[in-house]
């Protein structure tokens, strides 16, 4: 795709107002840990809801759902996002609470005040492998393959060029400065998204013609059989990596937990999942429109959306476009720098290299840790096209699963059942790996991923049981509870919860 004046200077104006914005939103003096890594917990709902969304809309969905949807999978990909709105309710309802009354940093650390500090340890190491080998390696790798795909840039200079420009901003501004770029680049991606699925449906010929061509994509429930999304995995399986994604993944919940009050939280939370009621009309849909127009083109699936943009996008509007996607990238990759380091320094070494480091040297380390996750996910990145990891959705998924299950069955174990002690988390979180391992031994290849971890999940929670009729919890363990926040809920957040699973309930109806 060639870019004239015109395009490149929109783009320059896009990066340059996203970093000297979140620079200048983010310019005061960060005096403590709580300043830097949770803004001061002073964010306001359409801070949160808009941050939230832009974290996890990024490439891996522009280009990994995208081709998920041109792939075998059509329209049932959208269960991640739809499932995930009715998540997000929960999330709302129940979890937020909870977090917000113990007054945490980390999701890890939730897990020292309910069993000990070895269950933290544990997940906070499993966080910090997943977040540098997995979602920051794979948002790189699904960046550059668009910049590659659609504006002829070599891979590995766009991997280097995403990772430099998002750290640099993250490092110097901390939680305060990816919400504000979230805001800003969420807007522009969910505008360039709306804009490429109106070219699609003209170049399909119509909205009509779509429908009529792609009757048989279009379908959210998928046979038992199915090798990726099979209706069996609706049931258990999907709700899994949704339940740790949004509920226990620190990069989503950092915003949830800088919130000014309990209420702004709620809405902020409800207000992103409305928007992900929408999420799939954006990157599904195009997905599919790609098949069709230009599915002989195609070496991947993962090539649908950027084959889109490359052969749609009129003259003038490509810098938009451009601006819009490399946003997409940078919102979720500030977020994961920003959580990882969080994670690093408040779980791994405020707690077990320097417990008396003062709140400067921890931002420090912050900082210097921002660097280091986006160098060794530079040099990781460029490895994840091999075939063998089956597009960049799957990969994402799939890797995940080694600490998903283990972690939701500590937490939901733990919140439900009050003398369930900690060498039963202990052991889920340790088992999670050598299970979910051995189910994808050959043995169990017609066993679908999302089946792997209801398998898994189902295992580790049979363990926790066993353990603590075996040796409870002498007395329940009392969670603490922090003073200045505002606890109070929202009064509207239980109907807008009910108005997102009815929407999400119709959605289902209507692409059964």
């Amino acid at each position: 795709m060639q870019l004239n004046w015109l395009d490149i200077g929109i783009f320059l104006v896009f990066v340059s107002f996203v970093v000297g914005t979140s620079l200048y939103k983010s310019r005061h003096k960060k005096e403590t840990t709580e300043d830097y890594f949770l803004a001061g917990r002073s964010l306001f709902w359409y801070l949160i809801g808009f941050s939230l969304i832009a974290s996890n809309i990024s490439t891996e969905q522009f280009v990994g759902m995208s081709g998920q949807g041109a792939g075998h999978v059509g329209m049932a990909v959208a269960s991640y996002e739809w499932m995930a709105a009715i998540t997000l309710v929960f999330i709302a309802l129940f979890f937020l609470p909870k977090f917000l009354r113990s007054g945490i940093f980390t999701i890890p650390e939730y897990l020292e005040h309910r069993y000990s500090p070895l269950p933290r340890a544990i997940m906070a190491f499993y966080t910090m492998v997943i977040y540098v080998a997995v979602t920051i390696a794979a948002v790189l790798y699904s960046g550059g393959l668009t910049l590659h795909t659609i504006f002829g840039m070599d891979l590995v200079q766009a991997v280097w060029l995403i990772g430099i420009i998002a750290a640099i901003y993250t490092a110097y501004g901390g939680l305060r400065a990816v919400v504000w770029a979230d805001l800003i680049q969420g807007s522009a991606l969910i505008i360039g998204g709306a804009l490429t699925l109106v070219l699609g449906f003209i170049a399909v010929g119509g909205v009509g013609e779509f429908f009529q061509t792609n009757a048989d994509r279009l379908h959210m429930i998928l046979p038992s059989n199915h090798p990726e999304i099979p209706w069996t995995a609706l049931i258990l399986g999907l709700w899994i990596p949704n339940f740790y994604y949004w509920g226990l993944n620190q990069y989503i919940m950092q915003r949830t937990l800088g919130a000014r009050s309990l209420k702004q939280g709620q809405l902020g939370v409800l207000f992103a999942a409305g928007l992900k009621l929408l999420i799939p009309f954006i990157v599904v849909f195009p997905g599919i429109m790609a098949l069709q127009l230009y599915g002989g083109e195609m070496t991947t699936s993962d090539q649908a959306y950027p084959l889109l943009i490359k052969n749609l996008i009129p003259a003038g509007l490509k810098g938009f476009m451009f601006a819009a996607i490399f946003g997409a990238i940078m919102s979720s990759l500030d977020s994961m720098l920003n959580s990882a380091s969080t994670i690093f320094t408040m779980d791994l070494y405020k707690r077990h290299i320097k417990k008396d480091a003062s709140s400067k040297s921890l931002i420090s380390i912050g900082r210097i840790m921002t660097g280091v996750f986006v160098f060794i996910g530079c040099l990781i990145a460029p490895q994840l096209g091999n075939p063998k990891f089956m597009g960049i959705f799957h990969y994402i998924q799939d890797f995940q699963g080694y600490i998903s299950p283990g972690i939701l069955a500590a937490f939901i174990f733990g919140l439900f059942i009050k003398r369930a002690p900690s060498s039963a988390a202990i052991a889920a979180l340790i088992l999670n790996v050598p299970v979910y391992g051995i189910l994808h031994l050959k043995t169990f290849d017609n066993i679908v991923f999302l089946n792997k971890m209801a398998i898994t999940f189902g295992i580790l929670i049979a363990v926790m049981t066993a353990i603590t009729l075996l040796k409870p919890r002498k007395e329940p363990k009392i969670l603490p509870a922090k003073g200045g926040i505002d606890l109070k809920p929202s009064s509207a957040a239980k109907w807008l919860g009910l108005a997102v699973v009815l929407a999400t309930i119709a959605l289902y109806i209507i692409f059964w």
